[in-house]
């Protein structure tokens, strides 16, 4: 691949993040306005997306850009035993939902990547999110458009490349982590 190839590359992921700005928009209120509220993000997806569902409860513990007190935002993608038990004890398209009926509360959000929108432990999560009453945020690539529509926010890569969807998931990511700061500063809630 040349350069210039990857330079487009670029170009239509910025072209991709302003055709996406209204959903991504409304994802960072989603999560701000739960967070504002002492409520939790749990965060999941599979392979890359896992890594990036714990990028996210890492920003929000620890910090994005601002020195503000810890948020409470977990990756059910962590814990080993609680994985492989569940997957072994009933089956892995449980792993993440079981997790969801044991921490999450209404008012929570439960923070779905998956990049394909197929991914049936991250759907039966989701669907144990709703049924307790969380706020469901599905970010996916384009082949996940019309599952998008289910959730309460779906915030759609317009791409089928797996990896330019991870790249823009990892912008949305960011995006919200850097609205939540602005917007704990704008409370007055950001000191530790």
């Amino acid at each position: 691949m040349s350069w210039t190839a990857h330079l487009d590359g670029l170009a239509a992921t910025i072209a991709a993040a302003r055709v996406m700005s209204a959903s991504v928009e409304a994802a960072a209120k989603a999560v701000a306005d739960a967070l504002l509220s002492g409520r939790r993000v749990l965060a999941f997806g599979n392979g890359g997306s896992a890594t990036q569902s714990q990028h996210l409860a890492a920003e929000l513990v620890v910090r994005y850009r601002d020195d503000r007190r810890a948020l409470p935002g977990i990756a059910l993608t962590t814990d080993t035993a609680i994985l492989t038990a569940c997957a072994n004890d009933y089956d892995f398209e449980s792993v993440f939902a079981r997790q969801v009926e044991a921490l999450g509360a209404p008012g929570d959000i439960a923070f779905a990547l998956t990049t394909s929108g197929r991914s049936p432990n991250v759907l039966k999560a989701l669907a144990a999110a709703k049924a307790r009453g969380m706020t469901t945020v599905f970010l996916t690539g384009e082949k996940g458009r019309h599952e998008a529509a289910r959730w309460d926010v779906g915030v759609v890569v317009p791409s089928v490349e797996t990896a330019h969807v991870q790249e823009l998931h990892l912008a949305v990511i960011h995006a919200i982590c850097r609205a939540v700061d602005e917007e704990l500063a704008g409370t007055g809630s950001a000191t530790r």
